[in-house]
């Protein structure tokens, strides 16, 4: 399967003005004239255009709130679950849950690069591409026989396709590849996390969803960017005695650290204090980020629930920021909710890019035992629980 001809490229042009568009526009099959992330379907054929390119599939990546609704609207059924994103992609060429309107993104090795490809990459190149499965074209051949639903991380073959304007990394060779595609799935979260704290001056940060993948990475960001104290929230008691485990890991080794906590719950290393509260509960998530030292200055919803939105604003002082990088929040909601306040907020919504994310990001996993060791441990279960 080699790149189209020129030839080819030109008797396409004179028929569509966006033939080899590098926004993937030729891609689109339908509705005409509109991005690939908006496209109900996309060309995935293996042919490429000569600034594309073509990855052997090794794994998807489904993300967060897409995978927690293909698990409860099918009660966590393996064949369930692998028919429906098989149907997906069958039907769309890409994955993108129609529900959510999320996808994840992937690793895989590059088959081949166009000539005229800018990405810098050559075949062979294992990468992880730094774009949303909802935009690229995506063809899966083992029928997902590897997958047994239980990890968002999906085992499988086949291919996908790149655009000029994509992104993509070649994986890091010190880092274990599940953990590295874990890392860079949510790099997007803590690069715009640390730079909001750092355009202001020791501000109070609370993250909410703070023990799970993107929140545990925006905690140590926003220390990292001189955050005054951070606030992690967490769904329940064993989450919090995760979180500040991983706070003491990091701890250890910091000179004159006794790698205790106080009454207030700090974690030297991590989060100054953990606090557990239902992030769909506004008043009773605003009155725990308050009696832990808030209201927050900035506050980061990493969860992947909706419903979070009022909480997140009334737990934000007057003149703070809101930062949202789950794909389950309502934009309605926030907007409407945060008029219905009186709440003087700015509200960004986190689109997982920010130059230099993935190098921000895998370096904090390498600089945060305590980090990385939330995330091992969600793998490590992955795993025992029977994932490929």
């Amino acid at each position: 399967m080699g790149s189209v001809t020129a030839s080819s490229i030109d008797r396409a042009a004179a028929a569509d003005p966006h033939a080899g568009s590098p926004l993937g526009l030729h891609r689109v099959v339908e509705p005409s004239g509109v991005l690939p992330q908006a496209a109900w379907r996309l060309d995935a054929r293996p042919a490429i255009w000569p600034d594309e390119v073509r990855v052997r599939l090794e794994r998807l990546n489904l993300d967060a709130a897409s995978y927690r609704q293909l698990r409860e609207a099918h009660g966590g059924d393996r064949d369930a679950m692998r028919s429906a994103v098989l149907g997906i992609v069958a039907d769309r060429g890409k994955m993108q849950n129609p529900v959510t309107g999320s996808g994840g993104m992937l690793t895989g090795v590059v088959d081949e690069a166009g000539p005229d490809s800018p990405l810098g990459l050559r075949a062979g190149d294992r990468i992880a591409t730094l774009v949303s499965l909802s935009l690229t074209p995506l063809a899966i051949t083992d029928g997902l026989a590897r997958w047994d639903a239980r990890s968002e991380q999906v085992p499988c073959e086949g291919h996908a396709i790149l655009f000029g304007r994509s992104i993509a990394t070649v994986l890091p060779a010190d880092l274990p590849g599940r953990l590295a595609l874990a890392v860079l799935d949510v790099c997007g979260a803590p690069a715009l996390t640390q730079r909001v704290v750092s355009a202001r001056r020791s501000p109070v940060v609370a993250v909410i969803g703070a023990a799970g993948k993107s929140g545990s990475l925006s905690v140590a960001a926003a220390r990292r960017a001189g955050a005054g104290r951070v606030i992690g929230v967490v769904r329940d008691e064993q989450e919090a005695a995760a979180l500040r485990g991983a706070g003491r890991d990091d701890s250890a080794g910091q000179e004159g650290s006794t790698g205790q906590e106080t009454s207030a719950g700090r974690a030297a290393g991590l989060a100054d204090a953990v606090v557990a509260a239902d992030a769909r509960d506004p008043v009773g998530l605003a009155a725990a980020v308050r009696a832990a030292g808030g209201p927050a200055d900035v506050t980061v919803v990493c969860v992947d629930v909706p419903g979070c939105e009022g909480g997140a604003v009334l737990a934000t002082a007057q003149g703070g920021t809101v930062i949202f990088f789950s794909m389950a929040t309502s934009f309605s909601a926030a907007a409407l909710g945060a008029e219905g306040l009186a709440a003087d907020v700015t509200m960004l919504i986190g689109n997982g890019y920010v130059p230099g994310h993935a190098e921000l990001a895998l370096g904090l996993i390498r600089d945060h035992a305590g980090v990385r060791s939330l995330f091992e441990n969600r793998l490590r279960g992955e795993t025992e629980g029977g994932t490929a």
